[in-house]
């Protein structure tokens, strides 16, 4: 049974929240701030973390750093306010899994928990590492590297340049990289995906022959360079 913490200072939301994820029989603790948030995740080491940015005490970002900074892996989905692009891009680029806008449709976020879920689940099934140019992609350890230095990719970089790696020469649309590294409930036209690419390439830097590790097909999407 995973193991869900959902941080929020709206008592209707949380309760809401936690009655929908209790239904689909996950166990479920709450916290109202972010200091409250950070003893819960140190005492009950939860599996996933529904974590709303605007907080008391302690914001949402906060937490999300610090979570970041001591190493926890456990799965963040962020809820932010519907018109908030760069809170939900910023939260994005320091760890988080994937994000909700307010107001929500509890079944949504559900699903959302689903799939992050899964995808943390399929980590046990990972194969070796392969190589990929100068770099090292890990399935396992979920790291990309060179040299034996890590990357820091976060978690949705990590899936997506797996994804693409897989494949190399093959063009993936955002749509089909949306629905392999978020599942059905990606949004066809969520931009996020285009900030997760930006991102990685940042952290990859470019090939010793100058090209870029992951090539965009204008009109199309995305794929990574053929060796």
């Amino acid at each position: 049974m995973a193991r869900i913490l959902v941080v929020d200072d709206e008592p209707r939301i949380v309760d809401v929240v936690r009655a929908y994820l209790e239904r689909e029989g996950y166990a479920v603790q709450t916290a109202r701030d972010g200091d409250e948030a950070l003893e819960r995740i140190r005492t009950d080491d939860p599996d996933l973390i529904v974590l709303d940015l605007m907080l008391p005490n302690r914001s949402g970002f906060d937490v999300l750093r610090e979570l970041r900074a001591q190493g926890s892996s456990a799965a963040v989905i962020m809820l932010t306010a519907r018109d908030d692009v760069v809170d939900r891009v910023a939260g994005l680029e320091i760890g988080a899994d994937d994000y909700v806008t307010k107001p929500f449709e509890p079944r949504e976020l559900v699903a959302r928990v689903g799939a992050v879920l899964r995808r943390v689940a399929g980590q046990a099934t990972a194969t070796p590492a392969r190589s990929f140019f100068d770099l090292e992609v890990d399935t396992g350890a979920r790291e990309v590297r060179r040299a034996g230095d890590t990357l820091g990719c976060t978690r949705v970089e990590f899936d997506l340049f797996a994804a693409l790696t897989e494949r190399p020469g093959i063009v993936l649309s955002r749509e089909q990289l949306g629905e392999l590294i978020f599942g059905e409930s990606f949004d066809a036209y969520d931009r996020t995906l285009d900030s997760h690419v930006k991102n990685l390439r940042r952290k990859l830097g470019s090939r010793a022959d100058g090209g870029q590790y992951i090539e965009t097909v204008r009109g199309v999407g995305y794929r990574a360079a053929r060796p």
